[in-house]
């Protein structure tokens, strides 16, 4: 895995990968923030896991939505205290227990972004059925 990052003016940058690129801009204003890259980062992260996860378990569902939040350290380096995502998914409520251990699945056997986020940052999860 490569990716090449490119200043533009003053904290602006755009990262390349492959034939794909995003905004990068510490004021936030012309692309996202460098760590919103992490929290986005993880979200699709675990959402992929947890879209294969169901199309295995053979769950219907038609939505996925995941809000991912953290609070920083005062001190510099500001780093995420904690982590907590919100997964919405519009699903059967009868599905819960599933969408449950799909998300387990994902945070703790194959999302390689959680195991290098949660060695600093605790995470945490809950689960919104919209039916």
């Amino acid at each position: 895995m490569k990716t090449t990052t490119i200043w533009k003016k003053e904290h602006r940058f755009t990262s390349y990968q492959d034939h794909n690129s995003i905004d990068i801009d510490g004021s936030r204003q012309h692309g996202i923030s460098p760590k919103s890259l992490l929290l986005s980062g993880l979200a699709g992260c675990s959402g992929i896991d947890v879209v294969d996860i169901l199309t295995k378990m053979r769950v219907h569902f038609s939505d996925l939505e995941i809000d991912a939040e953290t609070t920083q350290t005062e001190e510099n380096p500001k780093v995420f205290k904690e982590i907590h995502l919100t997964y919405k998914v519009k699903t059967a409520n009868g599905n819960r227990d599933k969408v449950k251990k799909a998300i387990d699945l994902s945070l703790e056997k194959y999302c390689g972004v959680s195991a290098m986020l949660k060695k600093n940052s605790p995470i945490d999860y809950s689960i919104l059925i919209k039916e």
